[in-house]
């Protein structure tokens, strides 16, 4: 009987130290529970404050330590007074609470404990985003995109970390690692990727890599059509790089494809305006009259072939603004040309010379009127649509004109 009652005593023993060591755990559980509930005030501080006293003691005991719930919960515990405390502690906080989260994977064999880990996460991650966000707002750009990329290691593929990320690395001037985090940004199904892809094509031309912007450009348009800032940087890049046929054979091949698109016929136009343009700028580096005259022959080639382009967009879409803009600007070009003529016709010259000479200059201005005034109609706050057409008043010397579009032009706001 006496051993019947020992063995009892030793089993009431046992029973009643394990329930001490799992009470710690249990306190430390429902504390940060309290804590959890509200987030903020004085009993919020006490519930983190008592939840992490009780967890570094179920922690330290030789039968809790090896629970993997006793990790977990020391990872959201030291996560909260990571994401809570303003001080430098927060740091040591955070990587008390990622040690005791990789501690909580390796015991938790049996996945037993998976969501709850990945909810303890959320809060490391918060952390890295709090400090991500407080370095940028001081410049440290370096340090943001390091916090950044420690938020999207633990949440990965969300857009407001890749975003985040991306622009620190980019006010940074690590354009690679801005070029690879928008790369990713542009794989998810970010609602700015439009724009992003945009963003993207600047931060490989920053990194003096046109292929790399050419390629980005031709991923954005290959999902957005019609988005006219990607086909402008496509050109622009294009011209610079020597490789305006290529991206001319590109459009063209649209136009084939779909031949209603207005949208084409404009691209392929500022493509022939554009070339238009530089070999204007060669001409006036040019002194050798013949090698003049041959440039003098391409440019005319080209307005006339943007003039084209223009005039097939504006017979889908007589209202279309841009179309109109530009179909006036390349008229404009060589009546802006004949007018320079007659201002430097020789001290010699007779006046019937001067007034066949202005006549020319006249006409050549008159074609590209309807399109500059459909242009200033279309979207009277466009400046350069103002511009255009203040130029043109003043060609045609009619003062009252000059002066009430020299005065629209002050008040326009709209480039």
């Amino acid at each position: 009987m006496k051993i019947k009652f020992l063995m009892a005593g030793l089993l009431a023993l046992t029973s009643a130290t394990t329930f001490a060591q799992k009470k710690e755990l249990s306190t430390a559980k429902s504390e940060y529970e309290k804590y959890a509930a509200i987030r903020q005030g004085p009993l919020a501080v006490t519930g983190l404050a008592n939840a992490k006293i009780a967890i570094d003691k179920a922690a330290a005991d030789a039968k809790t330590s090896v629970l993997a719930e006793t990790f977990v919960y020391k990872g959201f515990i030291y996560g909260g007074l990571a994401v809570t405390d303003t001080t430098q502690a927060s740091a040591q906080a955070f990587a008390t609470a990622s040690e005791a989260l990789t501690k909580a994977k390796e015991l938790d064999t049996k996945g037993e404990f998976k969501k709850q880990i990945e909810e303890a996460g959320l809060t490391l991650a918060q952390y890295q985003m709090n400090a991500g966000v407080k370095a940028y707002q001081a410049g440290k750009y370096d340090v943001a995109y390091k916090a950044f990329s420690n938020y999207n290691a633990i949440i990965p593929g969300d857009t407001t970390g890749l975003l985040n990320a991306g622009i620190s690395a980019y006010n940074s001037k690590n354009y690679p690692a801005a070029i690879e985090t928008y790369n990713k940004l542009v794989a998810t199904k970010y609602s700015g990727a439009e724009a992003a892809y945009d963003d993207l094509s600047g931060m490989y031309l920053m990194n003096k890599d046109t292929v790399g912007a050419l390629k980005s450009i031709g991923e954005g348009l290959a999902k957005y059509p019609n988005n006219n800032g990607l086909r402008r940087k496509e050109i622009e890049i294009a011209l610079q790089t020597g490789k305006s046929d290529e991206v001319l054979s590109k459009i063209t091949a649209a136009i084939e494809k779909d031949s209603k698109n207005k949208t084409l016929y404009y691209y392929a136009g500022l493509v022939y305006s554009q070339t238009a343009d530089a070999l204007t700028a060669k001409m006036a580096k040019t002194k050798a009259a013949p090698a003049k005259a041959t440039l003098k022959t391409q440019r005319d080639e080209n307005l006339a072939k943007a003039k084209d382009m223009y005039k097939k967009g504006l017979e889908i879409d007589p209202n279309y603004f841009e179309a109109n803009m530009n179909m006036g600007y390349v008229l404009l070009a060589p009546a802006t040309e004949a007018y320079n003529s007659v201002r430097n016709l020789p001290a010699n010259a007779t006046q019937k010379q001067y007034n066949e000479a202005l006549a020319k200059s006249d006409a050549l201005f008159d074609a590209a009127k309807p399109y500059l005034v459909k242009a200033a109609e279309l979207k009277p706050t466009s400046r350069t649509a103002l511009e255009n057409l203040k130029t043109y008043y003043i060609a045609k010397r009619d003062q009252p004109n000059v002066d009430k579009y020299t005065k629209l032009l002050a008040s326009a706001k709209e480039d």
